[in-house]
């Protein structure tokens, strides 16, 4: 799974690498180097502009962690961070998105945990690897979005009305990164940005076929320090490198 990544470049750096045409300069997210569920992540996605019909690339604010439309509750989100590539053009809460509710969540790297096994009876812990592409490219990863009324809103117009909430793909973990943990969010390409983003391009396989192994598989692997275990903290010293140990090490 991915459960904790680093977002730390500025809107206006995205929306440069990602040619977006919309965005709010007045929405700011903080750079984070411990992004958790449920927290609010940049994301790139295109929309019908409401006036002219004419497709937008924006770059917009979502919270992590996918919410159906039919969910009676904004806390589900929570246990729907991942969405499993096997199964994603299946799954009730997935499968509509898939086809028409794409985006891409950008991200310097992410972070996998390997157990450590300890002598005696003590309880294993957990060694925590930053793993990112070799050459420090942003990591395009393959995201949905979905929209959620909430009825605690009573007016339809009110922007609080309305969530907007986005997972991420994940697949089996190949090459560095199975080494560390066995799955791995999926990414896409430069050249796929416009296939994928494009809403009216709803062919399940051959948007599955535009799903790719992050940095073409050109990841680095580093052992970090154990401070990013816990959400409170946050900072670039997170990505600090600890002395390596397990299988990962080699």
């Amino acid at each position: 799974m991915c459960g904790r990544f680093v977002a730390t470049r500025s809107p206006k750096d995205l929306a440069g690498l990602f040619h977006v045409s919309r965005w709010d300069p007045e929405e700011v997210l903080a750079p984070s180097w411990n992004v958790a569920p449920t927290d609010d992540v940049w994301a790139v996605l295109e929309r019908a502009d409401r006036e002219t019909g004419e497709l937008l690339r924006q770059l917009r604010p979502l919270r992590w962690g996918l919410v159906p439309s039919w969910a009676k509750s904004l806390n589900s989100g929570a246990k729907m961070i991942n969405a499993r590539v096997e199964t994603v053009h299946e799954k009730p809460a997935y499968r509509r998105a898939f086809t028409r509710r794409r985006c891409l969540v950008p991200a310097d790297g992410f972070f996998e945990w390997q157990p450590l096994p300890v002598p005696g009876t003590a309880k294993p812990g957990k060694q925590p690897y930053f793993i990112s592409p070799e050459d420090g490219q942003v990591m395009a990863m393959a995201g949905l979005y979905e929209f959620w009324r909430d009825p605690a809103v009573a007016a339809e117009d009110d922007p609080a009305a309305w969530r907007t909430t986005c997972t991420i793909i994940t697949t089996e973990a190949t090459d560095a990164a199975g080494q560390v943990h066995p799955r791995m969010p999926l990414a896409i390409a430069p050249a796929h940005y416009e296939q994928w983003l494009d809403p009216t391009h709803q062919d399940p396989d051959e948007l599955r076929a535009l799903l790719t192994t992050p940095a073409d598989g050109h990841l680095d692997v580093r052992a970090v320090s154990t401070a990013v275990n816990s959400v409170r903290n946050n900072g670039p010293h997170l990505l600090d490198a600890a002395p390596p140990s397990g299988p990962a090490s080699g």
